[in-house]
């Protein structure tokens, strides 16, 4: 059998084939010789995600099936060492989350959609409204433009920290407003429909500047002579706004509410800085709630990379529909 082998392998050689392997060699020669430079430029880019995000995603996922927790892990503490000790429970950790069986997960995602909603809604529809004002001609547009910017050049948590004086309700000036017209004071930080109000409010006024300079691009990308001819065939300015502006933004648009509803949807830093403790869990969204069980109390290691596994899967299926969606219509 090895005579007849390599008597086969000989007549492909007296033939002038060569073996798989050696030609796969050589093309991977070739791109190296002709391509080396992107190679080179790629690699650190290529090492950089996989230290930061792959090695972080994965260790995720195998955390999520065991059972590891605070008091089960391995700890070292000076000449004490403590060996680990959780063990690998499967889907275990899943399954009791989305059956509903920790009764935490379906409450909280009910309160991440509406928040996730209502802020992108807010966000786009408000954004929308100062890009068409923005885009006429008027007197000091350009301070307007760098004063509702603002919001978006100032670091978020210093952003979340001003609002948070603000919304105080001892001292803070929202306070001072409703009491001047004749209003009550309200604990703006104190209940849960407060705080989620108040959350809300904060997140929309972070979000606006994005929104209003991306559409303010995209209104400025589309021809004036629809407008011009839109305008000879009568139609009046809202009939211009939906037959010319919407469908010239939905390129934007489309990109603008996808990006919104994730940045939304795993939006940590507002809820976070604005309540800190001070909340019973109502307000908490799904990325919050996972990091109070990993560094709130007994940490709860699984559940939390559980719960960031399901964000992730979430998220996915959400872009993936998305996409679909928006490339079917704007093919129709």
């Amino acid at each position: 059998m090895t005579t007849a082998a390599s008597t086969e392998q000989t007549d492909k050689t007296a033939r002038g084939e060569q073996s798989p392997r050696p030609a796969r060699v050589s093309a991977l020669r070739r791109s190296w010789d002709k391509y080396w430079y992107a190679w080179a430029m790629v690699t650190p880019v290529a090492v950089v995600m996989a230290v930061l995000v792959l090695y972080p995603l994965g260790y995720g996922i195998f955390q999520s099936l065991t059972d590891a927790n605070e008091a089960n892990v391995a700890t070292t503490i000076g000449a004490f060492h403590r060996p680990a000790t959780y063990h690998f429970v499967g889907l275990h950790n899943y399954w009791h989350v989305l059956s509903g069986a920790d009764s935490d997960f379906y409450p909280r995602l009910v309160w991440t959609i509406v928040w996730t909603v209502s802020c992108v809604a807010l966000q786009v529809g408000l954004g929308m409204g100062l890009a068409v004002i923005l885009n006429r001609k008027m007197r000091l547009r350009g301070f307007y433009r760098a004063m509702l910017i603002l919001p978006w050049a100032v670091p978020s948590f210093i952003g979340v920290f001003a609002w948070r004086l603000m919304l105080n309700s001892q001292y803070g000036v929202f306070n001072d407003i409703i009491t001047a017209v004749g209003l009550p004071a309200q604990d703006w930080l104190g209940t849960p429909l407060a705080q989620k109000i108040a959350v809300i409010m904060v997140n929309v006024w972070i979000g606006i500047p994005f929104n209003m300079v991306a559409v303010l691009g995209g209104l400025q990308s589309i021809p004036k002579e629809l407008y011009e001819a839109a305008e000879m065939d009568g139609a009046s300015p809202w009939q211009r706004f939906v037959n010319v502006t919407l469908p010239g933004l939905r390129p934007v648009t489309n990109t603008v509410i996808l990006l919104g509803c994730i940045w939304t949807f795993n939006m940590f830093n507002v809820i976070y800085l604005l309540l800190g403790n001070n909340t019973t869990g109502d307000t908490d969204i799904l990325v919050t709630f996972a990091f109070r069980k990993a560094f709130v109390g007994v940490s709860d290691y699984a559940g939390a990379a559980t719960y960031g596994i399901i964000i992730l899967a979430l998220l996915m299926a959400f872009s993936t529909f998305y996409r679909r969606s928006t490339l079917k219509s704007e093919q129709a």
